[in-house]
């Protein structure tokens, strides 16, 4: 009797998590089956190397905007302005290497500097004259246009001096080179043992993390479910990593995209100044009430969502090897709908980075398979607008069926 209310129980916790986490595990899922959709009907095209390596550099900005743009939803806000600082930043970039000959590596710091000056005079705006962010970083939107049109005299400025260009367009050299590249499959062993390395100590943290909640008392996951995520994660990271190895290796993009992730993945689970920003995404007025400072926090959220941007900027320039007046447009939309597909909730407080990485993703397999169909750019807006639409209403449906 002991034995079988136990089982029931345990059958019990295990739908019950699975109703308050089918978000997070759809999407995996979601990822999962667009990814086979479109390698079946490309012929096979998406995941061959050259074709991943491509969808990297296409879109790894819109993953490194969209871990600051989750922070700025997640506190109650949403930034209109990314796409336009990307193309200011990117602008000024080129005016400082190509017109004034400045060295590559004062300019990156210059351009982040200047990236939190834009942010911060939004963040002032909306922090602490309580102006609407929507209204604030609209006008943000059509003033950091205006003037790269200024910068730039309506015309594109290049190209770049190859030490920049690697920011974007580089590749981690093979330190393990073991057999004549020419003739071996795999071209940088190096990326691939790195790929290893970090499934490795994936598994080995999640597992830790488990025992870690264990000792605490805290709920961990039912070990299925930990189970299966981490051997999708693991089969499709040694894949795509196998698949970088036997072309050029790790792109450096993909290594700063590394890092951001781990860094905000970090800051938003284990930092004093992520929980805080949860707190007043969720109630600000209770947050204040606790003594959280509201406004400096709103603030710092913004200048962060412009460092960020301005890093996208120069990466995108670096890539196009020009700036050009019309880089970045759109980009906003592609980042606010990464972080909502993502399960990023519109009024606060909700939001993870991997869910907003994972949105990202599905938004570049989406756009890389539709131009391998040849879809025009039509068809593309009209199925992303589809995607976003349907994940916000999945969301919307799951609060309500939950109250």
């Amino acid at each position: 009797m002991v034995t079988e209310a136990k089982t029931e129980t345990s059958k019990t916790s295990v739908g019950d998590y699975l109703r308050k986490n089918i978000r997070e595990y759809g999407l995996l899922v979601a990822l999962v089956i667009i990814m086979v959709f479109f390698q079946v009907v490309t012929g096979g095209v998406l995941f061959k190397p050259v074709n991943i390596t491509n969808l990297v550099l296409q879109n790894s900005f819109i993953v490194i905007m969209a871990l600051g743009m989750l922070l700025i939803i997640v506190a109650g806000h949403i930034d209109l302005s990314v796409g336009s600082i990307v193309a200011f930043v990117g602008a000024l970039s080129a005016i400082m290497l190509v017109k004034w000959g400045m060295h590559f590596a004062l300019v990156i710091p210059l351009c982040l500097i200047l990236g939190g000056i834009l942010g911060a005079a939004q963040g002032y705006w909306v922090a602490y004259q309580k102006i609407p962010a929507f209204i604030v970083t609209l006008a943000g939107m059509l003033v950091f246009r205006g003037l790269t049109y200024l910068v730039l005299q309506n015309r594109p400025i290049g190209p770049f001096p190859k030490e920049f260009q690697i920011l974007s367009t580089g590749f981690i050299p093979d330190f393990l080179s073991f057999t004549d590249p020419a003739t071996s499959l795999i071209k940088n062993y190096f990326a691939l043992a790195v790929v290893l390395v970090l499934v490795a100590l994936a598994i080995y943290f999640g597992f830790r993390n488990r025992q870690v909640n264990e000792q605490h008392g805290s709920e961990n996951e039912p070990f299925v479910f930990f189970a299966v995520q981490m051997a999708i994660i693991s089969i499709v990271a040694v894949f795509l990593g196998f698949q970088l190895a036997t072309y050029r290796g790790l792109p450096n993009v993909l290594v700063i995209m590394g890092v951001l992730i781990a860094l905000y993945a970090f800051i938003t689970t284990r930092s004093t100044i992520g929980r805080r920003i949860y707190a007043m995404g969720g109630n600000e007025k209770a947050a204040k009430l606790s003594g959280i400072n509201t406004e400096r926090l709103t603030f710092y959220t913004f200048v962060n969502m412009g460092v960020l941007a301005a890093l996208a900027g120069m990466i995108i320039a670096a890539r196009l090897n020009s700036a050009t007046p019309k880089a970045g447009v759109g980009f906003e939309l592609d980042v606010i709908a990464a972080c909502f597909i993502g399960g990023a909730s519109a009024s606060g407080g909700v939001g993870k980075i991997t869910g907003a990485v994972i949105g990202a993703l599905i938004m570049g397999v989406m756009n890389n398979g539709m131009s391998i169909m040849g879809l025009g750019i039509d068809y593309q807006q009209l199925v992303k607008g589809l995607v976003l639409l349907a994940a916000v209403f999945f969301d919307v449906y799951n609060k309500n069926k939950a109250v």
